[in-house]
């Protein structure tokens, strides 16, 4: 077993994310750890760098700036599209996740930020752009 996470890990851990004011997004505090390869798009790329050299037992909180997280919140990712052309047009609802089939068979998640009779504004961004991000890590096991 190896002491210290490393960019390939396989790591079972406990986290929380939470906005940066502190408000609880997920958590595996109170159930069952997650267990996650790094480096395989499990877990954002700035997250890992976090528990990176982290041992077992070790826990940590980590308060990132949006830039550091998920990014900045895009505008050009946020797009109208008539509701005719949307994939499931019978259950839109505002706050909604729906999901497009790419060109390229890719599927891409949007939420609806806005609904009028005859069209949907959808944003692509990741819903924690343009926040910061409370991540609480404890370290389980390293495989």
């Amino acid at each position: 077993m190896a002491d210290r996470v490393k960019t390939d890990s396989l790591v079972t851990l406990h986290y929380r994310l939470a906005t940066g004011d502190d408000v609880a997004l997920v958590s595996t505090f109170d159930g069952t750890p997650a267990t996650l390869q790094l480096g395989s798009g499990e877990l954002v790329p700035t997250l890992e760098a976090c528990i990176e050299g982290m041992a077992v037992g070790e826990r940590q909180t980590f308060l990132l700036e949006s830039e550091q997280a998920f990014g900045p919140h895009s505008p050009e990712l946020v797009q109208r599209f008539l509701r005719s052309d949307l994939p499931d047009e019978g259950n839109l609802e505002p706050l909604n996740m729906i999901e497009f089939s790419g060109p390229d068979g890719l599927h891409i998640t949007g939420l609806v930020r806005e609904l009028d009779a005859d069209s949907a504004l959808i944003d692509f961004n990741h819903p924690l752009a343009g926040r910061d991000v409370r991540f609480e890590v404890e370290i389980v096991g390293i495989l």
